[in-house]
């Protein structure tokens, strides 16, 4: 019989030598995962100082204000390294195709202006309203659809920028809350009405709603009683409500390009009104202008803009004209109808009394 000898030990000295290979291996792994880390957490750092250098690159100082100033890059998001300078006093960034408003903007307590025209922002977050000393919000020309009511706790927003965003046709009836925003421009919109929120408004001077789709004004105008420039040209207004007259700072009023068959003959009366405009609506009356002096080559704009209310003026008195003419026909034709069966009876009386007197006469 052949036998194989087999040494006692070698059995554990195998299985010990594997389980140090295994040990050592493990290690091993150990150490490059930490390297790997290690060397994503230098990137990660270098990632974050060369964002940080190109950063600082774009923040200026400007009579007392620290500013970010971006223009013309491509900048679909914000970095979250932005929040290592929360002495931000102003956000300025257009054309940079910015997608969004980073959520971390509540950080900066100090910004006074953020002004984001001109890029493809579809939302404004919440965390605005956060932003308490906000005193200029400025998002125009950019694809919003919708305000959050949060804005409303802005209480220090004095200019509100929404124009051109194709899609936004109401706002939150937290925005009266705004008690100092005396500067509004919704122009290029979807709007149907003047919002109530907007009426409401007690310290707005400024309001600009041209090229929406605005199909009537609200009675309650006049409550805006410090407004003194109102746009509203390119929209489908027919009529003006009588109280616009009320409006006793007023000062110009565009109305071009509506759906206007007529003007309030109140509004003749409006003296503040110092710039208006009708061009371009199908009103009733055609009116003629008294021949204007022959005007100098220095003279200012706003003069010349005085055509608009002349036609404004001529306009209402020839409407109050032609309206009393009617008045007094419509009396004439009252009148004549309302002695008509008096006439009818002395018609007869006197067809009677003919026919006796032939019948009296000598055959």
């Amino acid at each position: 019989m052949t036998g194989v000898a087999v040494c006692s030990g070698s059995v554990s000295s195998i299985k010990s030598l594997w389980e140090t290979r295994i040990k050592k291996t493990k290690q091993d792994l150990q150490k490059q995962q930490e390297q790997r880390a290690g060397v994503g957490r230098v990137r990660h750092n270098w990632e974050d100082r060369i964002i940080l250098a190109k950063l600082k690159e774009k923040v200026v100082t400007e009579e007392g204000r620290v500013i970010l100033r971006i223009e013309k890059e491509e900048w679909k998001t914000l970095p979250r390294a932005l929040v290592h300078f929360p002495q931000l006093m102003e956000w300025q960034l257009h054309r940079v195709g910015l997608q969004t408003i980073p959520r971390f903007v509540s950080s900066f307590e100090n910004l006074l202006v953020l002004d984001l025209s001109r890029n493809a922002i579809t939302e404004i977050p919440k965390e605005i309203g956060k932003l308490t000393r906000l005193r200029e919000l400025l998002v125009s020309y950019n694809r919003v659809q919708s305000v959050p009511e949060e804005l409303g706790c802005c209480e220090n927003l004095e200019k509100l920028e929404l124009a051109m965003n194709r899609d936004l046709d109401e706002l939150p009836s937290e925005i009266s809350n705004l008690k100092k925003l005396c500067h509004l421009d919704l122009s290029m919109n979807q709007f149907t009405e003047i919002p109530e929120s907007v009426v409401s408004l007690p310290a707005l001077e400024w309001l600009d709603m041209g090229g929406n789709r605005l199909q009537s004004l609200p009675h309650d105008i006049h409550r805006m009683e410090n407004l003194h420039t109102m746009w509203l040209q390119r929209n489908e207004l027919e009529f003006l409500p009588d109280n616009i007259c009320y409006m006793r700072s007023l000062d110009t009023l565009v109305l071009s390009n509506n759906k206007l068959h007529d003007i309030p003959s109140m509004m003749e009366d409006m003296n503040n009104l110092r710039f208006v405009n009708f061009r371009d609506n199908p009103l009733t009356y055609e009116v003629e202008l008294p021949a204007a002096p022959k005007k100098s080559e220095d003279e200012e704009e706003d003069d010349r803009e005085m055509f608009g209310r002349d036609f404004m003026r001529v306009y209402c008195q020839e409407a109050r004209k032609r309206s009393n003419y009617t008045s007094e026909l419509n009396v004439t034709l009252e009148a004549v109808a309302e002695s008509a069966p008096l006439l009818l009876v002395c018609y007869v009386e006197l067809f009677a009394l003919l026919t006796v007197c032939f019948l009296l006469l000598p055959v």
